[in-house]
Parts: structure tokens; C-alpha cells; sequence
């Protein structure tokens, strides 16, 4: 009889220790994952149990605001300006949040530390303690980008050259984020998977790559310059075609046929010459790659945004030089191993423009509580330096020559002393693709004299000029339009 007892109490003790290891993984080990688990209830209960800050504009208009509703989740989130903001305020659904909405959430929901303070007061008061997130993008600014673009594929970015505040940032197509904050979950998964299939809640803007064309030149002349490689003064052959080390094939200037072009440096940029800036990235060599590395090619850009962040842009592979020539000339014009966003593109802009530092790119400006008042301020400063202030002013001079007589005269704004450079982005017509048409590009800052504001315009596919598309006639004047409006011309 004892022994029964024995072994009944032995299989007991055994089933409560299994029973605490269980308790304990859950409660320690396991409680994250289960907390994050997005079909817990309770979890979702209390994201949405009490209001979220608003997001605004730097000129005032709510972007993002918590309305309450009647069922089990108390608040929802509505976003008055559909899709003008919503790839960068993103949205707060069931499932996930994206954008300023994940990246700002804890100061949305006043659980950062820089709402201490008014948590305690809270706790006397029964005063729900939220921040508000306000942006340095621009209502008329963003409305305008849109504007612009139409109904074309495409991305515009406008930034302070100074501070890296994104003033603009708009990419078409959009969405609505509306349906993604439903309490409704049928509505949020049929809507997640059309998004999911178009892909149009991807900004293009910080999370799509493209070839960048000639824009890269004045990466290539910046690295070129600034390393010793080469001057303004450097005299290049005249030629249609450059024969590429290592194969047979040619790189050739723009046209049918190609156009015959060569000379200084500064000339060959003006008129944006492929076959001197295939020959300096074979002249750079190695050291083209950690002088694009300065300009933050490789790198993704501290964006403040989640799900998804910027995306790094690419260039041809460290130590790949000695065995793949060919692919160094093609970075050399911005094609082949290049690939870019549309904010990598308007960081160079402004690179150039502030002496050669690039800036922290940052779309929100400042944290304030309900009753208005600031309590952080969003400065992050420089990120990295990418070539010397000489170096920066000689490819000023280069820039401006550009708008006032080369391939970006379409930029001009009157009054106002433009600098920037063009690009056509030729891409491969892969299976699927319906247009091979090549990409337009134009990189650009004013005042040249005293830069404030710096621009990257990409029109996807030829846009409404199809095969005959270049950025010159396409890109360049929607720029020279974005500039001028944040100008106030």
C-alpha cells in the first residue's frame, strides 16, 4: 500500500513540476513572443483600449487621429488625407503598424521617457497621457509632388539641405490606409493582400532601387575630384563607343547612333558624356568603391521609418575591380551594379550642397504633449562626410553649368540659380515588364549661391513620353517646379 502512495505522490510532484517549468517558460521565457502574438486578444485590446497621438504637418493638418468607436477595440485611427501621407505615416491596424506610426508608436501612446512626467500626473489626474508627432513635410509641398507626378509612375523628394528634414516625399502610386485600421479583420486581411500583391504600400521613394543613370555622375566626378584621380581640367578622347577591358562589347554615349563627345571633365558632365565617365570609374578602380561608400552607397539611410525602412543602395562589390572591369565603367554612368533610391539621389543633391556632408534624412520635427508644448526635437544632425567642401564647390560649378547650358536647361527657375544633372536610366526589358522604357531622373539644389532646398525626381518607365523619354525633358522640368515651389516662385 505504501508503495502505491509512493509512486501515485512521485507521478503528482513530477506533473506540478511540470506544471511550474511550463508556467515559468510561458511567464519568462515565452511571455514576449505570446505578448507579440498577434491573435491575442488581450493584446490587441490594450493597443487599442486608449487614444494615440496625432500626426501632423509642419503647416498644421492632422495626418493621423484617434476616433473612438463602439465595439471592443475603444479607438481607431482615421487618416483625413488618404493616400497623400500614408507611406510615410503608414498605418495602425490588427495586425502591425508601419511608418511614422511604428517608428514614432511609444511617443504616440506617451510611454517614451520623454513623457515621464506626464504618465505620473496621469496617475492623479485619470488623464490619458498621448503625444503628437509633427512632421517637417508640408501639406502644399506634398499636395504639389503629387500634382506633378499625375497619374505617372514615379517619386519626388524635397529636403532642407541643412538639417535633412523632408519637406516632400511623395511616390505614385499610393493607397488608402484607412481600411488597414478597420476592426473589421476581413476587411484588413483582403485589404493587406491587395497591397501585398500591387505592392503599393512599398514607398518607392526610401524602399525602391533603380538604376540611376547619369545622375551617379556626379558621384563618379566626386569620387573622381576629390581622391585626385582627376580635375575639372582633365582632358578626355572624343568618342562614340568606349571598348570595355575583359570583353568585347562597348560602352556607348546617347543616341542612334551614339553621339560623338569627350574633352574637359566639366564639359563632359555638362553634356553628360557616358564614355568619359566610363573611362573614370575604370580610372578609379578600387577606390571607387569606399568613395561611394562615403556618399552612403552601401549603406541604408538612417530614415526615421519602420516596415519598411530605407532601403541600402548598391554599387559594384569591394575587391570585384581586378575581375569585373566592365561592371566599374557601367557604375562609372550610373548603370550595370547601380541601384538607387530616390532619397539616396536626393542625399547626394544635398551633399553637394551643404559642402559635402550628408545629412540625417528625418521626416518628423518634433514630439509635443496634448497641450502643445515640445518636449523633444528632432535634430539628428550629419550622418557622414562624403567628399571636401572644394570638392563640393567644383561640382557646384559643374551642376549649375548643367541647368544653364547642358542637358537640365529645363530646371531653370527664373531668378534663381539652379544646380543639378539628368539622367537616363536605361533598364533591362525583363520577362513580365511591360515597358523597357527608360527610367527619367534629375538630382538637383537652389539657390546654388546659398542652397535650402535639395530635389530627386524620377519619372518610372518614360512616364507620359514612353520610349522618347529622357531626363532632361521629362524629370528636369517637374524639378525645377518642386524647387520653385518650395522657393515660393
Amino acid at each position: 500500500m505504501n508503495g502505491a502512495i509512493r509512486r501515485v505522490g512521485i507521478v503528482l510532484l513530477l506533473l506540478l513540476l511540470g506544471l511550474v517549468a511550463q508556467l515559468s517558460y510561458l511567464q519568462v521565457f515565452h511571455a514576449q513572443a505570446l505578448n507579440d502574438n498577434p491573435r491575442n486578444t488581450r493584446r490587441l485590446e490594450s493597443r487599442f483600449a486608449k487614444p494615440r497621438g496625432e500626426i501632423l504637418s509642419a503647416d498644421g493638418q492632422i495626418l493621423a487621429k484617434s476616433v473612438p468607436t463602439s465595439d471592443i477595440y475603444k479607438y481607431q485611427r482615421e487618416y483625413p488625407t488618404g493616400p497623400l501621407f500614408a507611406q510615410i505615416v503608414g498605418y495602425h491596424s490588427l495586425f502591425r503598424n508601419t511608418g511614422v506610426e511604428a517608428s514614432y508608436d511609444a511617443d504616440l501612446t506617451g510611454d517614451s521617457r520623454s513623457f515621464d512626467l506626464q504618465n505620473i500626473k496621469g496617475l492623479f489626474t485619470g488623464k490619458d497621457t498621448t503625444g503628437d508627432v509633427v512632421l517637417s513635410l508640408r501639406l502644399g509641398l506634398q499636395y504639389f509632388a503629387a500634382q506633378l507626378l499625375g497619374t505617372q509612375r514615379g517619386s519626388i523628394v524635397l529636403m532642407d539641405t541643412k538639417t535633412g528634414g523632408i519637406l516632400a516625399m511623395y511616390s505614385n502610386p499610393s493607397y488608402d490606409p484607412g481600411p488597414m485600421a478597420s476592426h473589421d479583420q476581413h476587411v484588413v486581411e483582403t485589404t493587406l493582400k491587395a497591397l501585398n500583391a500591387d505592392h503599393t504600400d512599398v514607398p518607392a521613394s526610401y524602399a525602391g532601387l533603380y538604376p540611376a543613370g547619369s545622375t551617379f555622375k556626379v558621384v563618379t566626378a566626386g569620387v573622381g575630384i576629390d581622391t585626385g584621380k582627376v580635375t575639372q581640367a582633365t582632358v578626355y578622347p572624343v568618342l562614340r563607343e568606349l571598348q570595355l577591358p575583359q570583353t568585347t562589347k562597348t560602352l556607348s554615349n546617347f543616341g542612334h547612333p551614339p553621339e560623338a563627345c569627350g574633352g574637359t571633365l566639366a564639359e563632359s558632365f555638362r553634356v553628360s558624356c557616358n564614355t568619359t565617365f566610363g573611362q573614370l570609374g575604370l580610372d578609379l578602380g578600387e577606390s571607387f568603391v569606399p568613395g561611394m561608400d562615403r556618399f552612403g552607397i552601401s549603406s541604408a539611410p538612417p530614415l526615421d521609418v519602420r516596415n519598411p525602412s530605407a532601403v541600402a543602395s548598391t554599387g559594384p562589390a569591394e575587391g570585384s575591380f581586378a575581375q569585373n572591369q566592365p561592371q566599374f565603367a557601367y557604375a562609372g554612368i550610373g548603370q550595370g551594379p547601380v541601384a538607387v533610391s530616390p532619397l539616396q539621389m536626393a542625399l547626394v543633391a544635398a551633399t553637394v550642397a551643404d559642402g559635402g556632408v550628408v545629412p540625417t534624412p528625418h521626416v518628423a520635427e518634433t514630439i509635443e504633449d496634448t497641450d502643445g508644448a515640445v518636449v523633444r526635437r528632432i535634430n539628428p544632425g550629419a550622418w557622414r562626410t562624403a567628399i571636401s567642401p572644394d570638392t563640393a564647390a567644383q561640382l557646384t560649378q559643374m551642376m549649375v553649368s548643367v541647368v544653364q547650358n547642358g542637358t537640365g536647361t529645363s530646371a531653370r527657375i527664373n531668378g534663381v540659380t539652379v544646380a543639378g544633372k539628368t539622367g537616363t536610366a536605361q533598364q533591362d526589358c525583363a520577362p513580365g515588364v511591360t515597358s523597357c522604357a527608360p527610367h527619367a531622373w534629375f538630382i538637383g539644389f537652389a539657390p546654388a549661391e546659398a542652397p535650402r532646398y535639395a530635389v530627386a525626381v524620377i519619372v518610372e518607365r518614360g512616364g507620359s513620353l514612353g520610349s522618347e523619354a529622357t531626363g532632361g525633358h521629362l524629370a528636369a522640368p517637374l524639378a525645377g517646379k518642386m524647387l520653385a515651389k518650395a522657393l515660393g516662385k
